[in-house]
């Protein structure tokens, strides 16, 4: 901000010394040209606040001074002026380009080709300033309105993949705790209502965790809850944590995502979570002894979660059937 404000200011003070200053000592009227200077000058030093009034208070002030003889300034600080409305206003359509364009080639048009004065230059000069502008400032505006609005889907993939690990982990330990029980032949009032109250602890879990993720998009990373409720839901989890500090969201999603594809694709399954600090990451290996996965590796939605998710950390994340059976995952995040 502050950067802005002196380069505007410097800008304002060049434009004022050099083309309003000299020409109203020259003339005889130091008081009006410097009173026009200064609200010009006023102008595109605030004119970040309201571009679009700035834009038209220097351009009036630049006319009424270039018409009074007080200044010969080339519309440059209204062209300054126009650059920003035009960076935080970018239009489609060129009517308003095409306007100023035939308005300034007219005023040239009908200013004599040997004037002494060199208004014709002047004028010139001023409609080259403003269409330089004018397209300069669309031009970028567009470049940065495409990317807020690839960031805006950006995060709204991230908002999706969120969603995805907290409920789709919580769904699946629900459905293998509820298919346990009810595969028991003989269970009994106390283990149904064990097995209720657990479905109930993981339901309001996820519910804190979207909760959360609305409110803020920040992840809790207990890696010691999402191992117990692994084995809650019936995985044998041979678990080896080698950190130096708390696990970071995106490495925390990803062994999340392992595990919930444990749960739902080789329930009962013993599985190995690894993960420890390595040379400047986290590396994480989740391998189970199921059946493995068939057919094609990069279909499911949680792989390619995890995969984008690894990305933008400038990590990588790699599956396969291990050739001793069973899935592995491994992956690599930076600090």
């Amino acid at each position: 901000m502050l950067r802005r404000f002196l380069l505007d200011t410097a800008v304002a003070v060049f434009v004022t010394a050099i083309f309003w200053l000299p020409v109203a000592r020259a003339t005889g009227s130091p008081v009006s040209g410097l009173l026009l200077a200064v609200v010009t000058g006023a102008a595109v030093v605030l004119h970040r606040r309201r571009p679009g009034l700035a834009t038209l208070v220097t351009a009036a002030a630049t006319v009424l001074g270039t018409a009074l003889g007080l200044c010969r300034d080339p519309m440059l600080a209204t062209a300054w002026c126009l650059f920003t409305l035009a960076l935080t206003r970018p239009v489609r359509h060129p009517l308003p380009l095409l306007g100023v364009l035939a308005a300034g080639l007219g005023v040239v048009a009908a200013v004599p080709s040997g004037d002494p004065d060199g208004l014709g230059r002047q004028a010139l000069l001023s409609v080259v300033a403003l269409t330089v502008a004018w397209l300069l400032g669309t031009a970028i505006g567009r470049q940065v309105a495409a990317a807020r609005e690839a960031e805006r889907a950006r995060v709204h993939l991230a908002v999706a993949r969120e969603v995805h690990d907290v409920v789709g982990h919580a769904l699946g330990v629900i459905g293998a705790e509820a298919g346990v029980t009810r595969a028991l032949p003989d269970a009994g009032p106390g283990e149904l209502r064990d097995t209720l109250a657990e479905i109930e602890s993981h339901a309001r879990e996820a519910l804190t965790e979207v909760q959360t993720l609305v409110r803020g998009l920040r992840s809790p990373a207990r890696l010691d809850d999402l191992l117990s409720s692994a084995r809650s839901a019936g995985l044998v989890v041979d678990a080896r944590i080698r950190l130096s500090r708390p696990l970071d969201p995106g490495a925390y999603r990803i062994v999340q995502e392992s595990l919930s594809n444990v749960v739902r694709h080789a329930p009962g399954a013993a599985c190995r979570v690894d993960v420890r600090d390595g040379p400047g990451a986290v590396e994480i290996v989740v391998r189970d002894d199921g059946p493995g996965c068939p057919g094609d590796l990069g279909l499911g939605f949680g792989l390619r979660g995890m995969r984008e998710r690894a990305a933008l950390a400038g990590g990588t994340v790699t599956w396969r059937n291990h050739p001793r059976g069973g899935f592995e995952v491994r992956a690599r995040l930076p600090r």
